[in-house]
């Protein structure tokens, strides 16, 4: 608040001042002209008529001549600090909202971390302290490993948002068969989620030139965002096409949709939809900027539309 308050008054102190500076211009110009005037009223007796009308024209001209040149340059003036007044105002902007969604992803992710670590060492006391046996230690270690294999997914996310980062960044890619890998997340994530429905359509083989490990992690990120936000009852639709020259991979869902005005900064890192779904969702806000890295490390589109009667259609499209 502070910070914006200095600001518009700084600015409003140049706009202040250069408006100042035009009016003393033209003050000096006025008397400039008056003193040319008076010195030709007082010497017109030694002139002729004619010479005379001509010196005030000219006084007149030369008047109007620097009143548009203190115009044209204020104007100009006002326009380059109009511009960079809105310029800093967005980079300030931009760097406060960037640094509110840092502070919310290290929340984020602080408590995500927490909470598997926290899950799975009271799962590991218990079976230390109690000689459980049969289902109840089954459901345990069960659990344990799902929350190792969520902790898992989500430094993997983080590290490999770190080096996606980097420009210096390269990949590892190789001719692989990428329904193959796709059956095989399918099954690590239905092993994770038993309960979810996933109806897939999948042909026996798709070869592509990628980086199965990043391949990957874009799969699951799009299947883990269909499963945070979908109902539980619903099903979530994957399919894999190959038309001519081109790939398309979808995972589409029956959850709240993806608002038109948020379809593109969805793709940002940190960045997290402010509606009621998601502040009661947990998410870190990266999960769908890897899938938009990785699928341009592979010269491929990724997208988000509408789907019928309702949900998200997230689309990779991938050159053969």
């Amino acid at each position: 608040m502070r910070t914006t308050l200095l600001y518009w008054s700084l600015l409003a102190y140049v706009v202040a001042a250069l408006i100042w500076w035009f009016i003393s211009l033209e003050k000096q110009n006025r008397l400039i002209a008056e003193r040319d005037r008076n010195y030709l009223l007082e010497h017109r007796q030694a002139i002729s008529p004619l010479e005379f009308e001509t010196r005030l024209q000219l006084v007149d001209r030369q008047q109007a001549k620097n009143t548009t040149k203190h115009l044209s340059e204020g104007i100009t003036f006002l326009a380059l600090i109009g511009l960079g007044a809105v310029w800093v105002y967005r980079s300030v902007r931009r760097r406060i909202r960037l640094q509110q969604q840092q502070e919310q992803f290290i929340m984020a992710v602080t408590h995500e971390l927490k909470t598997p670590i926290a899950v799975a060492r009271l799962n590991l006391e218990t079976l230390q302290r109690y000689p459980l046996e049969g289902e109840k230690r089954d459901r345990l270690l069960k659990t344990t490993l799902d929350e190792t294999a969520r902790l898992n997914f989500l430094t993997n996310n983080i590290l490999v948002a770190s080096q996606l980062a980097d420009r210096g960044f390269r990949s590892d890619k190789t001719e692989l068969n990428l329904a193959s890998l796709l059956r095989d997340c399918l099954r690590d994530f239905q092993k994770r989620f038993p309960d979810r429905i996933v109806l897939a359509e999948i042909p026996d083989e798709v070869v592509l030139n990628g980086d199965p490990l990043l391949l990957q992690i874009l799969i699951n990120n799009l299947l883990e965002n269909a499963q945070k936000y979908a109902p539980r009852e619903t099903p979530i639709n994957l399919n894999l096409t190959e038309n001519g020259g081109s790939i398309r991979l979808e995972v589409i869902d029956q959850g709240p949709g993806i608002p038109p005005a948020e379809r593109k900064r969805i793709f940002n890192r940190f960045y997290r939809i402010e509606n009621e779904t998601t502040r009661k969702t947990q998410g870190t806000g990266l999960g769908l900027y890897l899938c938009k890295k990785i699928a341009q490390a592979h010269r491929a589109d990724i997208s988000v539309t509408d789907h019928a009667p309702q949900g998200s259609n997230f689309a990779v499209e991938f050159l053969a």
